[in-house]
């Protein structure tokens, strides 16, 4: 998968050095992932979820952490819509942020 906003993702691990380890792992998986669908995804993370509109979110370290991403399965295209703690996410609409 191509992972459009990196840069996101690098900017939360600056801030939260807790989750940089674990959010490298995710992103190193995630960029040799061919994913098709979303039970590809969840093959690869069993606790992930997938929202409407092709939205999938996952658990980081142990739920401390959540990320949504929208994914373009055809084109292998990921962009990181959210990434924060599990208080914020539970304060958006993950389905149209």
């Amino acid at each position: 998968m191509r992972l459009l906003t990196l840069g996101t993702i690098k900017l939360f691990w600056e801030n939260h050095a807790d989750a940089k380890f674990v959010l490298k792992a995710w992103v190193k998986t995630v960029q040799r992932a061919q994913w098709c669908c979303f039970a590809d995804v969840k093959k690869e993370y069993s606790s992930a979820d997938v929202l409407p509109g092709n939205r999938v979110v996952f658990n980081i370290k142990g739920n401390k952490y959540r990320i949504v991403v929208k994914i373009h399965y055809n084109t292998k295209f990921m962009f990181v819509r959210f990434i924060g703690t599990h208080a914020e996410y539970d304060k958006i609409d993950a389905e149209t942020i």
